[in-house]
């Protein structure tokens, strides 16, 4: 009996943008390894075996850039950096497990991250939400920049992540987790918000309570002083190891009303 030798998967590092674009085409058998943090444990317990794997420490997709109104970030930032952003995306990142999470995690890794074997991930998503950003990203169909919102009702897992911005203006931010200290500090559920200084546009958002993080459109109807049980019409609740949906249910109004609070409080 012949046996065919093991076929050896392509790993590339791309030296730009560019470079990174074109390794990735259209995705087909294409996994993206920015700090690892999620896909490392699966290489090395064989669970994923890609064809080609592209490695982004060398892409230039590191950098950061406050300019003409517009917070640019590219998706190779570290989460550990993020703790300067505005809020709500600072606290967000502030409480992302732990420090070598955190210094290892990217930016583009935590907004493509659907669920984990048995807990929720992308604790970023919610206050890119809340922030009004907008994701660059390539694949299948060439490069195309979009609201996050859509971004994660689109297969992100599909896209490279090269850069997300928003606009640098004066809002006010609040955020509120159900964290899990004994499980790794992975946060079960959080909700993150923005609003004027005026008090007017109100963006509120969810990470936990569904494969991707949602907007809470009913709460924003409502404004600063609407019922947070509103929350629960925009979301479908899971069981999970992290929590049950019954415990979300009704852990996820308080942290809606922890957060207006937040904002009120702050106006």
């Amino acid at each position: 009996m012949s046996v065919a030798p093991l076929a050896e998967p392509e790993v590339l590092v791309p030296a730009s943008e560019e470079e990174a674009i074109a390794a990735f085409g259209d995705g087909t058998g294409v996994t993206v390894l920015g700090g690892g943090t999620i896909l490392m444990p699966e290489l090395a317990a064989g669970r994923l075996k890609p064809e080609k794997t592209i490695l982004l420490a060398r892409a230039g997709l590191d950098e950061w850039r406050d300019e003409g109104g517009t917070t640019r970030i590219g998706a190779a930032v570290s989460v550990g950096a993020l703790v300067d952003a505005p809020e709500p995306l600072a606290s967000a990142a502030r409480h992302v497990a732990d420090y070598e999470v955190r210094s290892q995690g990217t930016l583009g890794g935590n907004l493509c991250a659907g669920p984990g074997r048995g807990f929720p991930r992308g604790d970023l998503q919610a206050p890119l939400i809340a922030l009004d950003a907008y994701v660059r990203s390539a694949g299948a169909g060439g490069e195309r920049t979009e609201p996050v919102e859509r971004f994660l009702s689109t297969s992100p897992g599909n896209r490279l992540v090269v850069q997300v911005e928003f606009e640098t203006r004066d809002r006010l931010g609040g955020w509120a987790a159900l964290e899990r200290p004994h499980a790794h500090s992975y946060t079960a559920l959080s909700v993150a918000a923005t609003i004027s200084p005026s008090g007017s546009d109100l963006r509120v958002a969810c990470s936990g309570a569904g494969p991707y993080a949602v907007r809470l459109r009913s709460v924003e109807q409502g404004g600063l002083d609407g019922d947070p049980g509103e929350a629960l019409r925009d979301v479908h609740l899971t069981d999970d190891a992290l929590a049950s949906a019954w415990y979300r249910e009704r852990m996820l109004p308080v942290l809606v009303g922890r957060v207006l609070s937040q904002l009120k409080e702050a106006g």
